[in-house]
């Protein structure tokens, strides 16, 4: 099966100062597709077969184009799916939730640990917070931080909206622990 994708959408942003103090750069991306939900309007059983078998396509149409906007190494990454309203939160976790997908986003950011995550269903223009963690180790919290990412025209009531964040650095201006025993 072949993804019907009726948009694709970039976002790149370069924080230079936070609290009237200079940031070095912090560049934050976000590369997303607009898909036909893939999934039967009706409930089915078996979503793994069909994500596992757009997973690989997915993956690559979301991660490489994410890691060669943000246009910098990758320290932080996340992934998203945002459902219309004719579709279950299940269809969106089940594509991005997929290992054929987050290996290919993985493998183009250079990142070994999970991806963090946000689905939801929601309407045309609904905002998405998307987490993001350090790519090599999750526990390194001056990286713990969201993205907003917002489409004003998706998801439509049959599609959905899959995305991948990738960031420079941590925090602007983070001086909290990095590491730690402390798990909060």
């Amino acid at each position: 099966m072949q993804l019907s994708v009726r948009k694709r959408i970039s976002h790149r942003e370069v924080v230079s100062s936070e609290n009237g103090r200079p940031v070095d750069g912090l560049v934050i991306a976000w590369f997303a597709v607009v898909i036909e939900n893939p999934f039967p309007a009706e409930y089915v059983a078996d979503l793994v077969t069909l994500a596992d078998a757009v997973g690989e396509e997915l993956g690559d149409l979301v991660g490489p184009p994410c890691v060669e906007l943000l246009g910098a190494e990758v320290e932080a990454f996340g992934k998203a799916a945002l459902v219309g309203i004719d579709g279950e939160v299940e269809h969106g976790s089940a594509l991005i939730h997929n290992l054929r997908f987050g290996n290919r986003f993985r493998a183009a950011a250079g990142g070994d640990t999970l991806l963090p995550a946000a689905e939801k269903v929601g309407l045309p223009g609904q905002s998405i917070d998307v987490p993001i963690k350090h790519k090599l180790d999750a526990t390194t919290r001056s990286h713990h931080q969201t993205v907003t990412l917002m489409i004003p025209d998706a998801p439509r009531p049959r599609e959905i909206v899959v995305a991948a964040v990738a960031a420079s650095g941590g925090r602007p201006l983070a001086r909290l622990a990095t590491f730690g025993a402390e798990v909060a």
